[in-house]
């Protein structure tokens, strides 16, 4: 008996051949966009690629999307004193999204969605500037040909479900990602950490921002559970899944 083949994920899987034909169905293109980042002392530097990266594959498996290869750096400015964090210049972020995102493009793909799993906010705003060039460069395509692109994090929806597994401040690191990376990679987590908020100033720009949050967490990371994440991450899926959709339509 013949095994049906699985379909394809990723793009850069793809012949030429299919890669033209994808584009020619009107196929919806993830962007994964991650970051090399501390998590605390218990989770990876990974945690914000790890996160977006599966999101995308198994809204992929669900939808006929295809994933992008993944770019894996981030601007990191609130972290970026501590050991193993590598940030990249605003510049340099915005450029390799216009980049990617113009290829794409050119290539036929006019449906896109990128997918972050780093929320920082100069880290955003580059990802939407970006994307703001390449859907105005092309506003003058055919109606049925319009470039549509989606940036957004992953984090946008996890956080809608605080009130529902975790404490009002939860974030970096805490309760929710924690959770989430258990459910994903459970061999990179290591002892869940220690609670803590940060305390950081408000409105005033600091040189040393790690002072006022040493341990790197905001929030309390000792009430995450796999089965936690498995439902975080499950709702993220159905919400980028519905996106997918509104591209498609």
């Amino acid at each position: 008996m013949k095994t049906k083949k699985q379909p394809c994920l990723w793009l850069d899987e793809l012949s030429t051949k299919e890669a033209a034909k994808a584009a020619e169905d009107d196929t919806v293109v993830i962007f994964p966009i991650g970051s090399v980042e501390e998590h605390g002392d218990h989770l990876p530097l990974c945690t914000d690629s790890i996160q977006p990266e599966y999101i995308a594959l198994e809204v992929a498996k669900r939808t006929e999307c295809l994933v992008a290869p993944p770019f894996r750096y981030g601007i990191c400015n609130a972290t970026r004193n501590f050991p193993g964090t590598i940030t990249i210049q605003f510049d340099t972020l915005y450029r390799v999204a216009q980049d990617v995102l113009s290829e794409i493009v050119r290539n036929g793909f006019n449906r896109i969605i990128v997918l972050s799993g780093h929320a920082g906010s100069s880290h955003m705003v580059a990802l939407r500037l970006a994307a703001q060039d390449i859907v105005t460069k092309n506003d003058e395509l055919p109606t049925n040909r319009k470039v549509r692109i989606m940036v957004l994090s992953d984090f946008d929806f996890a956080e809608e479900l605080i009130p529902k597994y975790a404490a009002e401040n939860d974030g970096h690191a805490g309760t929710i990602e924690t959770s989430r990376v258990m459910a994903i990679k459970p061999e990179l987590v290591k002892a869940k950490g220690e609670a803590d908020v940060w305390h950081m100033p408000r409105f005033e720009v600091v040189a040393h921002p790690e002072l006022y949050f040493p341990s790197g967490v905001n929030g309390d990371p000792t009430a995450a559970s796999a089965s936690k994440g498995q439902k975080i991450n499950e709702y993220i899926i159905t919400q980028v899944e519905e996106l997918v959709k509104a591209l498609k339509l």
